[in-house]
C-alpha cells in the first residue's frame, strides 16, 4: 500500500473513534514514507489525544526536524513539551504532600510550561496550587487571574480563585 492509503485508513479509523487502529495506520504510513513531516505531525496529534505523550513528542520532534517552516508543527511540539512539564510538576506536587523536596522545582517547571504554551490553562492552575502550598498566595492569585482571563466562563476556576482569596485573608490575619 502507498503511504497515502495508510493515511486514509487512519482517518477512517479516527472517524470510527478507533484511535489505536488510527495509530497503527499512521505508523504504517511513516514506515512507508519516513520523511513525511505531515504524517508525523498527524500521528503525533493522534498519540496525544490517546494520552501517549512520549510517543506524541517523538513524532512531533520528527515533524519539526523534517520541516521547520510550519508554525503549527512548532506550536504542537511546544504544547506537548508544556504538557509533559505540567505532568512532571503535578507528580512532584502530589507525591510530596509532606513537603520534603524542593518546593520551587514544580514552580520552575510550570513557569517553563507557560513560556512554551501561554494558552495552556492547566499550567496556570497548577502554578497557583504550587504557590499556594508555599503560602505565596499573591502569586497564586496572580496565576489564577491569568487562567481566568483565558477561560472567563469557567465556574470551577472562579471557585478556586475564591478559595485562594480566602486563604490569603486567613494568612494575613
Amino acid at each position: 500500500m502507498d503511504h497515502n492509503d495508510y493515511v486514509k485508513a487512519a482517518y477512517r479509523s479516527i472517524l470510527r473513534s478507533d484511535f489505536a487502529q488510527a495509530i497503527e495506520s499512521f505508523e504504517a504510513a511513516i514506515s512507508a514514507s519516513p520523511d513525511d513531516a505531515e504524517v508525523r505531525y498527524r500521528c503525533s496529534i493522534t498519540y496525544a489525544r490517546s494520552g501517549m505523550v512520549e510517543k506524541a513528542l517523538e513524532h512531533a520532534v520528527a515533524a519539526v526536524r523534517l520541516d521547520d517552516t510550519k508554525p503549527e508543527y512548532r506550536l504542537h511540539l511546544q504544547h506537548l513539551q508544556a504538557l509533559q512539564l505540567v505532568q512532571e510538576a503535578k507528580h512532584l506536587l502530589e507525591d510530596d504532600a509532606g513537603g520534603t523536596s524542593n518546593p520551587y522545582h514544580p514552580v520552575t517547571l510550570l513557569k517553563e510550561a507557560i513560556t512554551l504554551d501561554p494558552l495552556y490553562g492547566d499550567a496556570y492552575v497548577w502554578l497557583a496550587i504550587a504557590h499556594s502550598r508555599m503560602n505565596e498566595h499573591v502569586q497564586a492569585i496572580a496565576a489564577m487571574k491569568e487562567v481566568i482571563a483565558l477561560h472567563p466562563d469557567d465556574t470551577g476556576l472562579r471557585q478556586l480563585m475564591k478559595d485562594l482569596q480566602r486563604s490569603l485573608q486567613k494568612y494575613i490575619h
